[in-house]
């Protein structure tokens, strides 16, 4: 459950964080106000607005990767779903006594695909199941090898081996889209940048003798939220955003075949 709570806890953290950082700002503009009344916020505007844009940039730019990743790794759901489905259907070209076996195979390994995500959001690690489901793509080649051998028509070879060669390559394909993640660095450079940003909002709060407490949490709220978010959807299986719903197309893919 731990897991599913981390973002949640690291937006509480960085909006803690940029709370602080605002009030450190302010007590830094205080000090310099005190040393040059009249000087103290010379220049100071073009860099928090350089500052500002770059939060601004950074943000964009982590949350529209993040955005496009997750629509990538449902799109691959339903692939996955429409290349089983497929590979499925024209086993019935095989000749009828080989069929049954595969079959089964098919309902078993659908269970395997099913069953390596759906343990995810309870903590459960998925590469048992998926090494489960490579041994059983081995043993749905094997068979369908051995069958269009025996169908001894080339037509049956070319329909049947290559939907299941796509059947192998999908699963390499959803597993490396869901590693693929921006570097660390970028989101230590989101984290560094919004506390910086946070450091001279307060600072450009000095002048001011209240402490402008809405718009203090306002800006951290924004900013802790928008981090939250990009979590959420760079890693959906594991905090409140899900894909659940898209995942329903494999159980019902499984459900037609009885």
């Amino acid at each position: 459950m731990i897991e599913t709570f981390a973002p949640l806890l690291l937006g509480l953290t960085l909006f803690v964080a940029l709370l602080g950082g605002i009030a450190v700002g302010r007590r830094s503009g205080r000090r310099h106000l005190l040393r040059d009344p009249d000087g103290y916020r010379a220049g100071a505007g073009t860099i928090e607005a350089a500052v500002f844009a770059l939060l601004g940039l950074v943000l964009a730019f982590t949350f529209s990767g993040a955005a496009a990743r997750f629509d990538e790794r449902r799109d691959l759901v339903v692939e996955e779903a429409n290349i089983i489905g497929t590979a499925y259907l024209r086993l019935d070209v095989l000749p009828a006594d080989s069929q049954p076996a595969l079959r089964e195979s098919f309902r078993r390994y659908l269970d395997s695909r099913i069953a390596t995500y759906a343990g995810i959001p309870r903590g459960i690690d998925p590469r048992p199941e998926l090494e489960h489901s490579l041994q059983l793509q081995q043993t749905i080649w094997t068979q369908a090898v051995g069958a269009t051998r025996a169908a001894s028509s080339p037509a049956v070879t070319t329909l049947v081996l290559p939907a299941i060669n796509e059947l192998i390559d999908i699963v390499t394909t959803r597993s490396m889209a869901t590693r693929k993640h921006p570097p660390v660095i970028i989101f230590l450079l989101l984290c560094g940048v919004a506390m910086i940003g946070a450091f001279f909002a307060g600072h450009g709060m000095t002048s001011s003798t209240s402490r402008h407490l809405t718009h203090s949490v306002g800006f951290a709220v924004a900013v802790a939220i928008t981090v939250y978010v990009i979590l959420e959807l760079e890693f959906p299986r594991l905090g409140f955003i899900r894909m659940d719903a898209y995942d329903q197309v494999l159980v019902a893919l499984r459900a037609s075949w009885g």
